[in-house]
């Protein structure tokens, strides 16, 4: 079972994301979060029915406007940015085992563990991802070449996200 502490720090992680959705389900234990027009958090233990709670979280209603002419309605365009590698299948994409922030080297004043270009083995450690305070190594899987950076450090990634582009050996 999650702890309090854990559960706020989940929280706190998604609210700082662009994720709409997440769900964690471990040991007979899930946590079920959606963002929408009111937060709500589902925690239910299958084990102790007695566990469960609901909380809706208001959202503050904006403020009406007093006349449409002075609000005028623009639509953001669409931009799709593509790189020239994404969609090409013999690449090998390694993505974020969590959700958390990407940092490409162990603090500030350190190179970056690898760049664009870069040879690195299975083992290899290519970035770190941070969540609840754990900085978890996130190792290459595959030997190959980096050919592209997908994120930039001190980004916020989700669980999939893809992360680098490798040309496998």
């Amino acid at each position: 079972m999650l702890k309090i502490q854990e559960i706020r720090e989940i929280i706190k992680l998604i609210d700082q994301s662009s994720i709409e959705e997440f769900s964690y389900e471990s040991e007979g234990s899930k946590i079920e979060l959606k963002k929408g027009n009111a937060e709500k958090v589902i925690i239910d233990a299958v084990t102790q029915p007695a566990a469960v709670v609901q909380r809706d979280v208001p959202v503050a209603q904006p403020k009406a406007v007093e006349t449409i002419e002075q609000a005028p309605q623009v639509e953001a365009p669409i931009v799709q940015v593509e790189t020239p590698h994404a969609e090409d299948t013999s690449l090998h994409k390694i993505t974020s085992p969590m959700v958390g922030t990407f940092y490409a080297a162990s603090s500030p004043d350190v190179p970056a563990y690898v760049q664009s270009g870069d040879k690195v083995k299975e083992d290899s450690i290519v970035c770190i991802v941070e969540a609840m305070k754990l900085f978890n190594e996130i190792e290459a899987e595959v030997s190959g070449e980096i050919v592209e950076i997908l994120v930039k450090d001190g980004q916020l990634v989700e669980f999939g996200q893809p992360l680098f582009l490798v040309k496998v050996n």
